[in-house]
């Protein structure tokens, strides 16, 4: 899941501002001409399309969802689900460059935004979310795994972030660390290059191989203040909680597109036996709009209302995204009978991709957990 190697697609020579939007002929052309070819090498082989991705980020994929935008929230989830409905790995990457964009764009400390978020919003520089842990903590699933220590200037760290996503020597990420001797807590950007941090190859996995997957090594790493996002990170939370989950829509809406699209092939040669299944894409396709049309009424809410209500809207609508990914996948392998076990098959590929949407944080039992206790307060 670590790979680095490249996969070439033209890149532009020099970074600017990226657009408001993209248009959708674009975004497809791209789609089909820089990462379409290379899915199975990305799937099987575990490269990282890096090109792609600082491609996609000159289209303004990675600034709809931004306050410079309008807070397009549904345009940032669409254009995460065309690359996810092609390729989830390369979608998943996505969604943690729009997040980390998310974090920088709610920071309260204006001299870190204004540095970093136009290179990330724009593509010049890519770079994952470390907030796995740091959203397990906060609903005491595990502890934090690093900590801080503050010195003049800033920080050291020590610790161990086992599963951080799009990085790779010259990429960026956010986490949240523990305060040695407080209780305050604080979220800050790590350079992958910086002295005393080290990315370390996770085992292989079945899925997901070319997202950028690494272990972080922090040993005395020291992190300057000018990296800080939040110094008080129970501020922060409320702030970014409903759009770092919002965002995942476009993973899971992109895969149960797919797995429709692969219904409606089967057809042309197995109708006669598969209209016996209990999945119909007609029937799969009304579900889907129903999840894009919450999609879109929460995303128009979730920069200003940071209450228990709305995050306990968001997060049910993405428990079901999961499970709707879930029958969906199923129900396309179902469909395409014996050939979906070809290693080069899209109905087994989509199979292991919706699992991760299941997974992913926060997982199922996550958002569970998370609505019950949302319910007690």
């Amino acid at each position: 899941m670590g790979a680095t190697a490249d996969i070439t697609v033209t890149a532009p020579d020099a970074y600017s501002s990226p657009p408001a939007t993209a248009r959708t002929a674009d975004l497809q052309q791209l789609i089909a001409q820089g990462l379409a070819p290379h899915t199975q090498t990305i799937d099987r082989q575990g490269y990282y399309p890096s090109s792609f991705m600082h491609s996609l980020g000159q289209l303004g994929g990675y600034s709809r969802h931004l306050a410079s935008n309008g807070h397009a929230f549904y345009a940032a989830v669409d254009t995460m689900a065309q690359v996810s409905r092609e390729c989830m790995s390369t979608g998943f990457c996505v969604w943690c460059q729009d997040a980390l964009g998310w974090y920088l764009d709610n920071s309260d400390e204006s001299a870190v935004r204004e540095r970093w978020l136009p290179q990330f919003a724009s593509g010049a520089r890519l770079g994952g979310t470390g907030l796995s842990n740091a959203m397990k903590h906060l609903a005491g699933i595990e502890p934090l795994k690093v900590r801080l220590t503050r010195v003049a200037g800033g920080y050291i760290a020590n610790g161990t972030l086992p599963w951080v996503s799009n990085l790779g020597p010259e990429h960026v990420f956010a986490a949240v660390f523990e305060l040695e001797g407080s209780e305050r807590r604080v979220m800050a950007l790590t350079e992958c290059h910086q002295p005393g941090f080290t990315l370390r190859a996770c085992p292989e996995f079945i899925a997901l191989e070319g997202s950028g997957t690494y272990a972080c090594h922090f040993r005395d790493s020291f992190i300057p203040d000018a990296n800080v996002i939040s110094h008080d990170v129970a501020q922060l939370i409320p702030r970014i909680r409903s759009g770092f989950v919002l965002l995942q829509m476009g993973m899971g809406l992109g895969v149960v597109q797919a797995c429709i699209d692969i219904m409606y092939a089967t057809r042309e040669t197995h109708h006669h036996v598969n209209g016996f299944l209990d999945e119909q894409p007609e029937a799969l396709e009304e579900e889907l709009n129903d999840a894009r049309r919450a999609t879109r009424l929460l995303g128009s809410e979730v920069a200003g209302d940071h209450s228990d209500t709305l995050f306990a809207d968001v997060l049910q609508l993405r428990e079901g995204s999961s499970h709707l990914a879930l029958r969906a996948a199923q129900g396309a392998m179902l469909h395409t009978g014996a050939r979906g076990y070809l290693a080069d098959a899209p109905a087994q590929r989509k199979l292991r991709e919706a699992y991760f949407v299941a997974i992913v944080t926060p997982a199922i039992k996550h958002i569970r957990k998370e609505l019950a206790r949302l319910e007690a307060a």
